[in-house]
């Protein structure tokens, strides 16, 4: 048998932790909008909630794909400074995100700077892990 040995990816454990709290503050965010509309299920024609709806969702849409990345980068032997640049990066993407999208605008930079370097960590991270692996 044999065992292949991996330390625990300690760089996107911090992440994880990070981005836990991320998803909790949007996740209360979408109850808070829940409670003063009073609405318990779907969104009920409320815009307000229906864009905290879809900030939490689009954000549990992009943050495990990356961790998982970053995890198997990370137990791939890839540089503490990669993972921190890929962490710390995606970490102000996405909070750029979500705070372009609980702007009144439809369209606004924050929101569109947000997605775009969630993008280009995700082409990297994946480009890095082919490298890898290859």
């Amino acid at each position: 048998m044999n065992l292949n040995l991996v330390s625990l990816p300690d760089i996107t454990a911090l992440y994880t932790a990070l981005f836990l709290l991320l998803m909790l503050a949007l996740a209360a965010n979408v109850v808070r909008w829940r409670l003063k509309a009073k609405i318990s299920l779907g969104d009920g024609g409320n815009k307000d909630l229906a864009g905290a709806m879809r900030c939490h969702g689009n954000a549990t849409e992009y943050v495990p794909l990356v961790l998982l990345g970053m995890a198997l980068l990370e137990m791939l032997g890839a540089s503490n400074m990669a993972m921190h640049l890929y962490g710390g990066l995606f970490l102000l993407a996405r909070l750029a995100h979500a705070l372009g999208m609980s702007q009144p605008k439809k369209v606004n930079v924050l929101r569109q700077l947000g997605i775009v370097i969630s993008w280009g960590i995700m082409l990297s991270v994946a480009v890095h892990l082919l490298v890898k692996v290859m």
